[in-house]
């Protein structure tokens, strides 16, 4: 029996059926399944009630083989940082907007079992940054699977971030911010920003400005073993550091942030034929007009 585990997003009225056959069908293959808890308490809500074999926990439990996330990619996100350190597979199923870190939908839940209960998918180890800063709260998750962003604080105002890249001085970055992604991340934040795309497995990182105020302010491409150094400062006292989205706030001209590859990856589980310039073309509509789109 797999032992599997279910991470997913509130808010999914219009997939309510679809999620109730995806749980009936785990019941019927006989999956130990565990649902995190604000996703067992949304469902329940909805009136979906769990099968034999189903329970709703808070901590992903030890022995866990795959972990499913239902949602758009801030769901994979969130459930990335459930999972840790601990390199246990997760498969994405999108109901969200563009997904590229989903490899299913609801309606080819078929499929997808097959893979889960046959081990028949493609594991991808992915690059993650890690985070280090005396502003950090104790609490916070310093871990980054898309990219840590430096920007700007409560102020229309720019910033400057002083970079250094293994200890020597690369620029600084008069913008409205600086992103540092992985590959992973090339498609979301860096993306929007004019930096770009890599194959997601690749081991290095981008560090791309953010609306820069001068031209030769380009993106670059380093090391995934690379350390980047990075301090700001402003008209304001504090710039906002993010994290695949969470954030805190450090002082411009006092503290230092710093980044570098983490000692783990996160195994993100695609279908069997796998293939990143078909997500490209699906995703971002390239070759559109021309009609082809296999």
């Amino acid at each position: 029996m797999r032992k599997i585990a279910i991470y997913g997003k509130r808010h999914q009225e219009e997939y309510l059926t679809l999620l109730g056959s995806f749980f009936e069908a785990l019941a019927e293959r006989r999956f130990d399944v565990s649902v995190a808890t604000c996703f067992g308490e949304y469902l329940a809500g909805c009136g979906i009630s769990l099968g034999e074999g189903m329970h709703v926990v808070d901590e992903l439990p030890a022995d866990t083989e795959c972990v499913i996330s239902i949602g758009g990619d801030g769901t994979f996100l969130r459930a990335a940082q459930w999972v840790g350190k601990r390199e246990i597979p997760i498969l994405g199923i999108n109901t969200g907007h563009l997904g590229f870190l989903a490899s299913y939908s609801l309606e080819e839940m078929g499929e997808l079992m097959d893979v889960v209960a046959n081990d028949r998918g493609r594991i991808e180890r992915r690059t993650v940054l890690e985070v280090r800063c005396d502003a950090m709260p104790q609490d916070f998750w310093p871990y980054a699977l898309n990219e840590v962003a430096v920007l700007r604080g409560e102020t229309a105002s720019m910033v400057t971030v002083h970079a250094e890249v293994d200890g020597y001085f690369l620029a600084d970055y008069m913008a409205d911010g600086l992103v540092v992604a992985t590959p992973t991340g090339s498609t979301a934040y860096n993306l929007s920003a004019g930096g770009p795309i890599m194959a997601p497995t690749l081991e290095c990182a981008v560090l791309s400005p953010i609306a820069p105020h001068s031209l030769t302010m380009r993106p670059l491409v380093v090391g995934a073993d690379s350390e980047i150094c990075l301090t700001t400062s402003s008209r304001v006292d504090h710039s906002r550091v993010s994290l695949d989205g969470r954030y805190f706030m450090m002082a411009c001209g006092k503290d230092e942030l710093k980044i570098k590859r983490a000692g783990f990856c996160v195994m993100v589980l695609r279908r069997p034929d796998a293939s990143f310039a078909r997500l490209l073309r699906n995703k971002l509509l390239w070759g559109e007009s021309s009609g082809v789109r296999n």
